[in-house]
């Protein structure tokens, strides 16, 4: 089952409408006690890094997921801002990150971006898939997926990304270490291939 973290950032109605349609097993953990019912995680996240780590922090899930991460080995998947949470810092704000996988978040360079409008980065665009990550089985990265940022993960190991986008530059899309997984894109506004995903998430082994 795939415990969505509700700490009040995130689109959680689309994401449950999609595991609802596609009869995935799925609840909200808001305390700490949520998070037994489930063996997997998303960490939804939208807006700017520091209210929305700082909106984590005081949420009180946070030590309770550290434990279902890192000691019981259970997978989580962050989406967004939720993926920048994952990193050990970003340049939008001041506050230190989870740290989970290594990098720092930073502003996409509009100097290599031609012609407006140049940030944030939105709508469609393929994905060049790095292959080798559970997740991304069967997905078509010529279709792509739906993006909405003007940040992105720059991670300090190249063994980390398992996928990137053109955007002004071949930028990390999606990132993964062990069980630690993040894409920068949105799977719930991304059709079949965001169902797909989620589905690949929820099948994990």
């Amino acid at each position: 089952m795939i415990g969505i973290i509700n700490y009040g950032s995130g689109n959680i109605a689309a994401l449950m409408n999609i595991f609802r349609q596609g009869r995935i097993d799925h609840c909200l953990c808001t305390a700490p006690a949520d998070l037994e019912q489930a063996d997997r995680f998303l960490l939804p996240g939208v807006g700017a890094f520091d209210p929305t780590m700082a909106q984590l922090d005081h949420s009180g899930i946070l030590e309770a997921l550290r434990v279902q991460v890192f000691e019981a080995n259970r997978p989580v998947l962050g989406i967004c801002v939720g993926m920048h949470l994952l990193a050990e810092g970003s340049d939008e704000g001041n506050l230190p990150g989870l740290g989970w996988i290594k990098g720092r978040v930073r502003k996409i360079d509009t100097t290599g971006l031609s012609s407006p409008p140049l940030l944030p980065h939105m709508g469609w665009n393929s994905v060049n898939l790095q292959g080798g990550s559970a997740l991304f089985d069967g997905i078509d990265g010529a279709q792509g997926f739906y993006f909405l940022h003007s940040y992105y993960f720059d991670a300090s190991a190249d063994e980390d990304i398992t996928a990137t986008v053109d955007y002004g530059g071949n930028l990390p899309c999606a990132v993964e270490r062990g069980r630690v997984f993040g894409v920068q894109f949105h799977p719930e506004k991304s059709h079949a291939n965001g169902v797909r995903l989620l589905r690949n998430f929820a099948e994990l082994v």
